[in-house]
């Protein structure tokens, strides 16, 4: 593995730039033995992304905290979300430790068994002062999170307030959660590459991702088109099981999401116009495409499934008020923008924007992240909360400038 050597003696805690190789090392001779942890929850496709950008995410954290230069932290307390389980690890857990002393995770309860064969094949790889305490929320909260400096959580928004009333003006609370992630196309698109792209960042492990686009807005002019594209290339998707590496689609992994979807699409049944299926037996999902104009006003929800919701949109003017309403600024993440490139001005003051490709294409783990959407993430500290792309080491930098370790 190739790393700068010569960061080594700048870093913060300079001695765990080994553990970090290990790590990196590790995952790339031992992949089967993470894979079959992976394909618990996550496909084939979804399990080896999630590791190839885990390593690539290592391979980055001694230049990452270099250029953000955080000061020293003695403890970080971190929910973990139920998802990427892996990835978040690295994110949260591996190169914070490069300057927090000590962190305390814990895990979801939907993935909690995965998390900790995941922490138990790691811990001993890296050595660290990293530990999962399998206890209660209340419990974490009152002997982890009340004494840390640093407190992350993942998951809802509803939940991340609950979190923020019992966080003390000198903790630094940073929350991630999910935003409706737009995928627009305008009128001079490349229908072709658009619908790709669009299948796979909605089918990327089956849906169940927080970079899956909500709502696929799709000017009148070529709705139509796009239509019959989608709808040819969805039905040559196949399922299989997650360790089934020709699947293009998967049995889903969070029962809550079956039963939330199976009520919208009983709700929302006009609106189908193929698929809506499912197999409570085997978990299939078949993926589902809704057709509907803004005027029909159709609900908007996170799927986390294989869900496509098709909305044509009538000119720029329909199309910019709704995006800067308050229910889309509240959510605002991420935005994919095919065609109509004259709105990319306005649509990157509040997304982090990808023009003819996809989120996923661009997302990097050393890098800030996500949106200006208060529901989507947010950095609160001193009592006064900021929305904007998030890079953990960068927040620790900029609002904990002093170190705060015990000597």
């Amino acid at each position: 593995m190739n790393m700068n050597l010569e960061m080594k003696q700048h870093a913060v805690y300079s001695e765990r730039y080994e553990s970090i190789v290990r790590c990196a090392d590790y995952l790339t001779t031992n992949r089967e033995e993470i894979l079959s942890i992976l394909a618990n929850i996550s496909s084939y496709r979804a399990a080896n992304a999630e590791i190839d950008s885990t390593i690539r995410t290592l391979q980055g954290a001694m230049r990452e905290v270099e250029t953000s230069g955080p000061a020293c932290q003695e403890l970080m307390s971190v929910f973990m979300p139920s998802n990427v389980i892996l990835y978040s690890y690295a994110l949260y857990l591996l190169i914070p430790s490069l300057y927090v002393s000590r962190i305390e995770f814990r895990a979801s309860s939907h993935v909690a068994e995965y998390v900790s064969m995941l922490h138990d094949k790691l811990k001993d790889i890296h050595q660290l002062p990293i530990s999962h305490l399998q206890v209660s929320q209340k419990a974490f909260l009152t002997n982890s999170v009340n004494r840390a400096n640093i407190v992350v959580f993942t998951g809802t928004y509803q939940n991340a307030e609950q979190i923020k009333k019992q966080m003390k003006k000198e903790q630094l609370y940073v929350f991630f959660g999910q935003g409706i992630n737009p995928f627009i196309i305008g009128p001079d698109a490349d229908l072709p590459l658009a619908a790709e792209d669009v299948i796979r960042m909605r089918l990327f492990n089956s849906g169940q991702d927080c970079l899956g686009p909500d709502i696929i807005l799709v000017h009148h002019s070529i709705a139509e088109s796009f239509k019959s594209l989608l709808l040819d290339k969805v039905q040559a998707l196949t399922f299989g099981a997650n360790d089934d590496p020709n699947a293009n689609y998967s049995p889903i992994f969070y029962k809550d999401t079956l039963t939330a979807m199976s009520e919208y699409f009983n709700n929302n049944d006009k609106y189908i116009i193929y698929g809506g299926g499912i197999d409570f037996r085997t978990k299939k999902m078949e993926p589902t495409i809704l057709y509907s104009t803004l005027e029909d006003e159709l609900e908007i929800m996170e799927y986390f499934s294989p869900v496509f919701n098709v909305v044509s949109y009538r000119d720029d003017e329909q199309l910019t008020k709704l995006i800067g309403s308050s229910y889309f600024c509240e959510r605002a993440m991420g935005c994919s923008l095919y065609g109509s490139e004259h709105l990319s001005d306005m649509l990157q003051k509040k997304h982090t924007l990808t023009i003819n490709q996809t989120l996923e294409d661009v997302e990097q783990g050393n890098k800030a992240f996500g949106g200006y959407g208060t529901m989507s993430n947010y950095i609160f500290y001193d009592m006064q909360l900021v929305s904007k792309p998030i890079l953990i080491s960068e927040i620790v930098a900029e609002y904990l400038s002093e170190k705060k370790v015990d000597a």
